[in-house]
């Protein structure tokens, strides 16, 4: 696996199918610094405003979703799609 950009853009939803997509590897960056953010008890907004580059207070509804589905997506790709755990590897 390639060096993951450092801060790629996002989409408003993260995938939510059953197998890794290119996009979760494109994102490993971004699902582990919304991991750490969780874990650190940060504020979602400012995550979403930090990480995903999406101003909460103009547009709450999308920062909201787009937040939600990505550390969703976050999760799902530590627990089950063990993207994150080969990351260190090479």
């Amino acid at each position: 696996m390639q060096m993951p950009p450092l801060d790629p853009n996002v989409v408003d939803l993260a995938p939510s199918g059953p197998v890794l997509t290119s996009y979760d590897e494109e994102h490993v960056v971004t699902y582990i610094r919304l991991l750490q953010a969780e874990g650190q008890g940060a504020d979602w907004q400012e995550v979403a405003r930090i990480v995903l580059h999406i101003d909460p207070d103009r547009e709450p509804d999308r920062a909201r979703t787009a937040y939600q589905s990505h550390l969703a997506r976050a999760k799902w790709v530590t627990e089950q799609g063990r993207l994150l755990r080969g990351a260190g590897s090479k």
